[in-house]
This record gives C-alpha cells, sequence and structure tokens, in this order.
C-alpha cells in the first residue's frame, strides 16, 4: 500500500513537472507549478514523515532511502529528524524546546510567547502566512537551522557534521538545478515566469502543510506546559494527549492524502507505526484514554478544526487572561 501511494505521490510532482516542458503558454505553465504544490505536500505527508520516523517500511535502509524524499521536493532529511523527532515529539507544545510553536515574532502560538499589538489580526493573517512555510524552509531555513544545531552540539550527535552539510549543499544544488533551472533551459519562459511557479508550487504545499499540522497542536483544548530542566511536568504519554487533537477521522481520502496526520494522537504515541494502522488503533487509544481520565481531543471533521484553530489564534492575540 505504501509503494502505491509513494508512487502516486511522485507522479502528482513529475508528471505536471513534465508538462511545464511543452506547456503552450505561461498559464498552461502555472497551471502545472500549481499541481506539483499537491505532489510536494502528499509527499511530505504521507511518504518522507513515515520514512524520516522510520515506520515506512521494517527495513532501516528503505526508511533512510524514503527518507531522502524530503531532499528530492527542496527540504533536507537530517534537521528534519532533529527538529521533528527529537524536538517536536519529545518536548510537544512545550515553547522552549518545540520549534512548531516556539514564540515567533510574527506569529503567537503559545500563551507564553510575547503579545505583541499586531497578534491581535494573526487570526486573519496566519493562513496568508502558512503558504510562505515551505517556500522559507528551503530557501533560508534548513540552512539556519543546520547552523543552529551545529551550535548547539545537537548535529554532531546525531550525525556528522561534515557529511550533513554536503548532503545539504548536493541536494540543494540538485533541487534547484531540476526545479528551475532545467526549465530556465528547456522552455521559452523568463526567469522570473518559472520562479513565480516555483512559489506558486511551494505556497500551496506550505498552505497544506501549515493547514495539517498547526490545528493538531494549536487549539483551544490543548495545553502549554513548561519544562524544568528539560524535563516535561507529566507522564510522557499523557503529555501526548493533553497537548495533541485529532480531527476528520471519517473522511478517508483526506486521510489517505494527509498521511493519517489528521490521527495526530496515535501518530505521537506511536511515531514508528506506519499510519495505514491509525484508523483502528484510534478507538482503543480513545477507550483507554476514557478509562485513565486523560481526554482525548477529536474535533470530528477538518471544518471544525480549523475553525477552532483560527479561534485559538484570536484568543493568542488577546490578553493572557482571555487564553482558555
Amino acid at each position: 500500500m505504501m509503494f502505491i501511494k509513494t508512487a502516486f505521490m511522485f507522479c502528482l510532482l513529475f508528471i505536471p513537472y513534465s508538462f511545464v516542458y511543452s506547456a503552450a503558454n505561461v498559464w498552461v505553465m502555472l497551471g502545472c507549478y500549481f499541481v506539483t504544490g499537491l505532489g510536494v505536500a502528499g509527499i511530505g505527508l504521507s511518504v518522507m514523515h513515515d520514512a524520516n520516523h522510520g515506520s515506512y517500511s521494517k527495513n532501516p535502509l528503505v526508511n533512510k532511502i524514503i527518507g531522502y524524499s524530503l531532499n528530492v521536493i527542496g527540504g533536507n532529511a537530517t534537521n528534519w529528524k532533529i527538529q521533528h523527532n527529537v524536538f517536536h515529539h519529545s518536548y510537544t507544545n512545550i515553547d522552549t524546546h518545540d520549534e512548531d510553536i516556539r514564540p515567533r515574532f510574527i506569529l503567537r502560538f503559545t500563551p507564553h510567547a510575547e503579545l505583541r499589538s499586531f497578534h491581535k489580526y494573526q487570526h486573519i493573517y496566519a493562513w496568508l502566512l502558512y503558504g510562505l512555510m515551505s517556500f522559507s524552509w528551503i530557501v533560508f531555513k534548513d540552512f539556519a537551522q543546520l547552523v543552529g544545531y551545529q551550535k548547539s552540539g545537537i548535529l554532531a550527535k546525531h550525525v556528522s557534521v561534515s557529511k550533513a552539510w554536503a548532503w545539504l549543499v548536493i541536494s540543494k544544488l540538485f533541487y534547484y538545478a531540476y526545479i528551475m533551472v532545467l526549465p530556465l533551459m528547456f522552455t521559452p519562459f523568463s526567469f522570473l515566469e518559472i520562479f513565480a511557479g516555483f512559489f506558486i508550487m511551494h505556497y500551496i504545499a506550505g498552505l497544506i502543510l501549515g493547514s495539517v499540522f498547526q490545528p493538531a497542536h494549536v487549539m483551544e483544548v490543548n495545553e502549554y506546559p513548561i519544562a524544568e530542566d528539560d524535563l516535561i511536568p507529566d507522564n510522557w504519554m499523557a503529555h501526548q494527549l493533553k497537548t495533541t487533537c485529532n480531527f476528520a477521522g471519517n473522511n478517508r481520502i483526506f486521510s489517505w492524502f494527509v498521511g493519517g496526520l489528521n490521527y495526530q494522537i496515535e501518530h505521537h504515541l506511536y511515531p514508528n507505526i506506519c499510519h495505514v494502522h491509525y484508523a483502528k488503533l484510534a478507538p482503543i487509544v480513545e477507550q483507554t484514554a476514557k478509562e485513565f481520565g486523560i481526554p482525548y481531543h477529536n474535533y470530528g471533521s477538518f471544518r471544525k478544526a480549523l475553525i477552532n484553530h483560527k479561534k485559538m489564534l484570536f484568543a493568542l492575540g488577546r490578553p493572557k487572561l482571555e487564553v482558555a
């Protein structure tokens, strides 16, 4: 099943990409890049995510190879494993460790972050910024992250520093060569036109990724604990349940495309299990949580999750006392 999905997602990327070379006009070319954005999001959500968690296959080598599909779409597997597997999954919703909600100047994802006057509008402009997530990641953030991880010493704990930099530079050159340089060489389109297509591709991917990942943790019912001496104040499994939400479990097509990440609770509890099993795990996890009096947050539909996420962004844009 995973190999079929992998083939589909790569076709969703490379088939419209191949049509760029025969596009009749700039609008057709931009439309092709638009569709490739769906492929980028699909590979990120449904393919590389499982592989870099070691849950795509029982064979570690297969996981490692498929994990580098992130580099094929412009990202960096080494950075992602550190940010996501080490920090996000270990310290979910703890702003001093979890980079997904760590205080940012323009967006406020946690009540512990500094409140600025313009945050009162973030429930409106956040959606525009989500679209920039993928673009900024591959253009700027990967380099800044690797520098930060090297300075902190955590990079050397996971991989050779020189090897990490070599992979980053080589994969970036490969990516920009096929996604921009080749179209510039073999199509009649200008640099600005190709760059516009490239930007649209990543904007679509970023909007999808942000809209799937952020409602899983930045919600009214989620908790935002404080770690002391790098220790979370709760049992690890209970912590995951209190800081994570599910949504759209009944939408099989949606679940298939987003790699089961709408079952975010099951993913956080069992990241080493392939996402194709989450739907069967969910009722068991929910029943067990009820037996132990631990919350199990499920918003039902994707629409309800997005609405609540918007409400939480609104609340976080106001004084702390108004945050539930």
